[in-house]
């Protein structure tokens, strides 16, 4: 049986940081492309930030760029979200995804599609910042 398991949420501050890790049981990370999304009630799920299976080829939400890093650690098999600098508008309920689509064009851009498993999902954690 696989389940995802997002951690690291909370209340902070705006201009706080805080980091969110991700990891599973009944499932490998390694050599799977993986993700973070938001969502706030009564909004579409947001696309914030993937990794390819080896971390060469990462995509961000313009919102995030310059403040959020993704990374992961194969060995752990755990994804993370490094948040600096945030934002009230940053409040939601972040979702860590596995088996996400990371696609890199040849103009350098990038884009990050979520997965079509529903057990590849976590059950999110609260993000709230406050102003």
């Amino acid at each position: 049986q696989v389940q995802v398991v997002e951690s690291g949420g909370g209340l902070v501050q705006a201009g706080g940081s805080l980091r969110l890790s991700c990891t599973a049981s009944g499932l490998s990370f390694d050599a799977m492309p993986l993700g973070w999304f938001r969502q706030n009630p009564g909004k579409e799920r947001e696309r914030v930030s993937c990794i390819n299976w080896n971390g060469a080829t990462t995509y961000y939400v313009d919102s995030v760029k310059g403040r959020f890093t993704i990374s992961r650690d194969s060995a752990k098999n755990t994804l993370y979200l490094q948040m600096n600098s945030l934002k009230p508008e940053d409040t939601a309920t972040y979702y860590c995804a596995a088996g996400v689509r990371v696609v890199k064009y040849y103009s350098g851009g990038t884009s990050c599609d979520p997965p079509n498993r529903e057990d590849f999902w976590g059950q999110g954690t609260q993000v709230t910042v406050s102003s």
